[in-house]
C-alpha cells in the first residue's frame, strides 16, 4: 500500500510499504481523509522525541472498515461501516483509565507516535477506538473528530461559568475548536488573539472578540475588554514563551491557565506573579474518551467545526505540506489529506 514516511527531520516520503492485517479484536480500515496536526509539524523538524523515524504520520482521520478481525462482532462494526477513530490507544485497566482521564494512562499509545499512524491507504485500530459516522456525517467532518476532541478536554479543564471571559490564544485548529468548545461549555463571552488577520476574522464568525499583537498590546486589550479584571481561563493553543505568558499574564487574580500548544519545550513564566495572584495553572495533553463521544455528537450535530477553511491535497502532496506548514505558513487552517476514493462520501 502507498503511505507517507517520515524518514528524518525534514524527510517525508511517499513509499510503498507492507499493507496492515487485523489481529484479533481490529479492524482494517481504508482511509479517506488523513489530517495534519501541528505536533506532528514538530516531529516533521526533528523536535518531538515520541515520533521517531521511519514512522506513518497521522492520527486525525476518517474512512470505511475494509476487514474485521477475530472477536469484534460484539462491536457492531462490519465491512463498508463509514468510521472514523480514537487513536489514543489505552489500557482501560488503570486507575487514571477507571477514573476516566485516559490521556494519563501510562501504557497510552498514539497513533502516528507509537503505532503506524492514518497518512497511508490503510491502518489497523483496535475495535473499541472505532466509531461509525451517521449519515449526515461527511467523511471530511469525521476527520475533524480527534482536534474538536482535544478542544473539548481543553474546555473542560477550563470549566468557564455563565459569567466568565475565556481567553484564546492561535486561531489554528486547536484554538478555534477551543473557543468553539467554551462557548458550548456557556462562556459569557470569549477573546481571540492571533497575528493573522484572516484567522481571527474567521474567528469572529464564531461569536468572539478579536485582538491582533501587532495592532495593540494583548494584555492591556484585555484588561480593557474586562474592565481591569482579567479573564476567568486562558487558553495557550501555540505553546511559544510569548503565548504561554500573555494567558498568565491577561489572567484574573485567581484564574485558570490552560496549556495545550507543544510548540517550544522551555519557556519563561513570572513564577512570583503565579504565586501571588494563586493562578492555577493546567496542561491539556489530549482527552478522554468521553471527550472523544462529546466530540463526535458535536460534529454530528452541526455544533463544531472548521466551515470552509479545509484544504484538502493529495497524499502525495504530503511533503510539500509538511514543508510549507513548518517554513511559511499561510492563510490555510486545516490541511487535510485525501487518501483514498472516499466512497460513501
Amino acid at each position: 500500500m502507498r503511505a507517507l514516511v517520515y524518514e528524518g527531520p525534514e524527510r517525508m516520503e511517499l513509499r510503498d510499504v507492507p499493507m496492515p492485517a487485523p489481529q484479533a479484536g481490529e479492524v482494517l480500515i481504508r482511509v479517506a481523509y488523513s489530517g495534519i496536526c501541528g505536533s506532528e509539524l514538530s516531529g516533521y523538524l526533528g523536535h518531538n522525541s515520541l515520533r521517531k523515524p521511519p514512522m506513518i504520520f497521522g492520527h486525525e482521520f476518517s474512512g470505511v472498515v475494509a476487514e474485521t478481525g477475530s472477536g469484534t462482532a460484539s462491536s457492531g462494526l462490519r465491512t463498508g461501516m463509514r468510521v472514523t477513530a480514537n487513536p489514543l490507544i489505552t489500557c482501560g485497566q488503570c486507575a487514571y483509565c477507571a477514573a476516566g482521564v485516559e490521556s494519563l494512562c501510562p501504557g497510552r499509545r498514539l497513533l502516528s507516535a507509537a503505532l503506524p499512524g492514518s497518512n497511508a491507504e490503510f491502518v489497523t485500530v483496535p475495535a473499541a477506538f472505532v466509531h461509525p459516522l451517521e449519515d449526515r456525517v461527511t467523511l471530511m467532518e469525521g476527520a475533524l473528530t480527534e482536534p474538536a476532541a482535544c478542544g473539548m478536554r481543553v474546555a473542560e479543564l477550563a470549566a468557564p461559568g455563565p459569567e466568565d471571559t475565556v481567553l484564546v490564544a492561535g486561531m489554528g485548529p486547536i484554538g478555534l475548536f477551543a473557543l468553539q468548545a467554551v462557548r458550548l461549555q456557556g462562556a459569557k463571552r470569549v477573546i481571540a488573539v492571533d497575528l493573522s488577520e484572516e484567522r481571527l476574522a474567521f474567528a469572529a464568525g464564531l461569536g468572539a472578540l478579536t485582538i491582533n499583537p501587532k495592532e495593540r498590546d494583548a494584555v492591556e486589550a484585555v484588561r480593557e475588554l474586562t474592565g481591569g479584571a482579567g479573564v476567568q481561563a486562558g487558553i495557550d493553543a501555540v505553546g511559544a514563551a510569548a503565548t504561554r505568558t500573555l494567558c498568565a499574564s491577561a489572567a484574573a487574580n485567581g484564574g485558570k491557565v490552560v496549556f495545550t500548544g507543544l510548540h517550544q519545550a522551555e519557556t519563561t513564566l513570572d513564577i512570583n506573579d503565579v504565586v501571588r495572584r494563586e493562578l492555577k495553572l493546567l496542561g491539556s495533553f489530549a482527552y478522554s474518551r468521553r471527550n472523544f463521544a462529546d466530540a463526535l455528537a458535536a460534529v454530528s450535530a452541526g455544533k463544531i467545526g472548521l466551515g470552509d477553511r479545509l484544504t484538502v491535497a493529495g497524499l502525495d502532496q504530503g511533503p510539500y505540506w509538511f514543508d510549507k506548514l513548518t517554513r511559511a505558513p499561510g492563510k490555510e487552517i486545516k490541511i487535510l489529506l485525501r487518501v483514498g476514493d472516499a466512497e460513501g462520501e
